[in-house]
């Protein structure tokens, strides 16, 4: 009987948990669609912002810009690099790899475009006044629930524009012009100007809302997995309570009929 209590204790103690998980999952997955639907809403956006940027690239020498100029930056140095974070994570590790801290920027789970301006424009400061030659973030892209993948993307200087190839489209057509027949005023050249921090400052919002996205599909389904875990082991635990309990009635009936049959006799 000691045996089926030690296993009533554990399925008590587990059954607690999976309230504990399930409960977390329940928050995580209300969290999780909002980060979704925001990561995901901006993407059609950026491809129109990345249509026109084609265009303006077309029309102007943009070699000439010094957010698309190349410089003679190093490959990843510890020595030579410096980092802005946002995040409790991201400050965390910094701190315990000793790596120097240039700027923490605290941003609220569900940032807006207006809230993750000032982390884009301390960036752009750093390389126009070349106090840094190269910024690349960190970031984890959002694919789906299941799916996210680390990333480590160039932001500045910024790379050349391409609009997505298609498996069928020839060399003629990926030349043409996307924004054909559309006029730029004052001129490609002022517009350019403008779009590119603008397009930078973009880059960085849509980067936090797949951090976001990601952080929150991943907290789900670790806690939907820690759940699913909890409810097996509760099935097997209460499987081998009952069948100890069916072992102890049919050995106290053996022994009720031995007796009975010693009486008998």
């Amino acid at each position: 009987m000691a045996n089926t209590q030690d296993i009533r204790r554990r399925i008590k103690s587990i059954r607690s948990t999976s309230q504990i998980t399930k409960a977390m999952q329940m928050v995580a997955a209300s969290k999780m669609r909002k980060a979704q639907q925001h990561a995901l809403s901006g993407r059609p956006y950026a491809a129109l912002m990345n249509k026109v940027l084609v265009s303006l690239q077309k029309r102007t020498d943009p070699t000439l810009h010094p957010l698309l100029h190349v410089r003679e930056a190093s490959n990843f140095d510890q020595t030579k690099t410096v980092f802005v974070v946002t995040g409790k994570k991201a400050r965390q590790f910094v701190a315990r790899t000793k790596r120097e801290l240039l700027a923490d920027f605290e941003l609220k789970d569900a940032p807006g475009f207006v809230e993750t301006k000032p982390l884009a424009k301390f960036c752009l400061e750093k390389f126009l006044t070349r106090e840094v030659d190269k910024v690349s973030v960190l970031y984890t892209h959002f694919v789906n629930t299941i799916n996210q993948k680390p990333v480590a993307q160039t932001l500045l200087p910024i790379s050349p524009f391409d609009l997505p190839k298609k498996h069928d489209e020839s060399k003629e057509a990926e030349d043409v012009d996307p924004m054909l027949g559309y006029l730029f005023e004052p001129n490609a050249l002022e517009v350019l100007d403008i779009m590119l921090p603008y397009y930078v400052e973009y880059q960085v919002f849509q980067m936090i809302l797949d951090a976001r996205a990601s952080e929150h599909s991943a907290r789900m389904v670790a806690m939907k997995n820690a759940t699913d875990n909890a409810n097996q082991f509760i099935k097997d635990l209460t499987l081998e309570y009952n069948k100890i309990r069916q072992a102890g009635i049919t050995t106290e009936l053996l022994e009720i009929s031995t007796a009975q049959m010693a009486l008998s006799g």
